[in-house]
């Protein structure tokens, strides 16, 4: 069975994170995005150490999905470099995955 897909990245606010996470999941890429807003980050930038409030998002998708779900939130991405991370789940409650490969196939939720 193919394994579910978990995708970390960031946004500069939490609005905007859910509206690109609804995009997500109406097209059928993600199953479910959690998005953690109020996140401080420090980071390097261009040469410079920059400090930032930003909102974190996590995404659940299935493998397969892996190279689409990041080719469209990169597409609709506001930042320049967004950080894209996938990370493999290597176990899950059999319903949990069940519900994510569910709802990550088939045409576009209306």
């Amino acid at each position: 069975m193919e394994r579910a897909l978990l995708v970390y990245t960031t946004f500069p606010d939490a609005g905007t994170a859910l509206k690109v996470g609804e995009e997500l999941v109406r097209l059928r890429l993600a199953a479910c995005v959690n998005v953690l807003p109020g996140m401080l980050s420090v980071y390097a930038w261009k040469g410079a150490v920059e400090h930032g409030a930003e909102a974190a998002a996590i995404l659940k998708s299935r493998e397969g999905l892996a190279e689409a779900l990041g080719a469209a939130l990169k597409a609709r991405h506001p930042y320049e470099t967004p950080i894209i991370l996938h990370l493999p789940v290597t176990g899950a409650d059999p319903d949990t995955a069940a519900w994510i490969m569910a709802e990550t196939q088939g045409p576009p939720i209306g």
